[in-house]
């Protein structure tokens, strides 16, 4: 199969103190939420094949999350409605590929995962924190959506190391924080042998071994956006994947700097 890549990274986490250090948030424009890039087709044709699927490693919505996900399924609309790159109608959009969704209010989740590039998890205040309650996760990277589904921050986070009790307070009050219309936004970035988009992991596996020059690099986007009516916040992840090779010269230089740092 032809890797599904991007060709170059627009945001370089490790280069600046402020975006690297967790939790690493920035305010972002609202109006910069999605992001339509070169990989969209192959990962819109990736997302849809496994959407018709259907498996639960991927898609899960609790019965409390119904009003949320309505809520963003409009959300999502609105964004698209936007984007000249997509035609929107009531029933049906055409995407920036040319793949025409029937917008189906039964299904907001899978709708909403067949029309944008990024997956999407709600998350909604609980007695123990917000709590995932829905999400559409097309490309997980190192874990597994239904070990998580109905679980709050902190123990989603299980078994991440450096998620210790100040970075999981601080995460915390980061989601009660976030203002309708201020949404924000940090970066992520791992080295990769494969360019393998759907990369679970469960809890009790062991953390995956990268070679001596691994070739590719994965970020992800991840935005944090308050819904008004419901409340609830949506994680939302925008997937890069790229060739070593593509990144910037200070990029590589940078990269190279911080797994130096890291391994000595």
């Amino acid at each position: 199969m032809t890797p599904i890549l991007q060709k170059s990274l627009p945001h370089a986490p490790w280069m600046k103190e402020q975006t690297w250090k967790m939790p690493g948030i920035q305010p972002l424009d609202p109006a910069t939420w999605l992001h339509v890039d070169e990989a969209f087709a192959g990962q819109m044709a990736l997302r849809d094949g496994m959407i018709d699927a259907l498996q639960q490693d991927f898609y899960a919505q609790l019965p409390e999350a119904e009003e949320a996900a309505q809520e963003c399924l409009d959300h999502v609309l609105e964004a698209c409605a936007a984007n000249p790159a997509y035609d929107v109608r009531p029933r049906r959009v055409v995407r920036p590929d040319g793949v025409k969704v029937t917008v189906h209010r039964s299904r907001p989740l899978l709708t909403i995962g067949r029309l944008i590039q990024e997956d999407i998890c709600l998350m909604q205040p609980g007695p123990d924190g917000h709590i995932l309650t829905g999400a559409i996760l097309c490309f997980p990277a190192s874990w597994t959506l239904s070990e998580k589904i109905g679980r709050p921050l902190v123990r989603i986070h299980k078994p991440v190391r450096e998620y210790d009790d100040d970075t999981a307070r601080r995460v915390q009050r980061l989601f009660d924080g976030i203002r309708v219309g201020r949404p924000m936004w940090r970066a992520n970035a791992h080295l990769y042998d494969t360019p393998d988009l759907f990369t679970p992991r469960r809890e009790d596996e062991p953390h995956r071994k990268i070679g001596d020059n691994p070739c590719y690099l994965r970020s992800e986007r991840q935005t944090l956006t308050r819904l008004p009516k419901s409340g609830a916040v949506v994680f939302a992840i925008h997937t890069y994947v790229v060739h070593i090779d593509d990144l910037t010269p200070d990029q590589r230089t940078g990269l190279e700097t911080v797994r130096r740092k890291t391994e000595g």
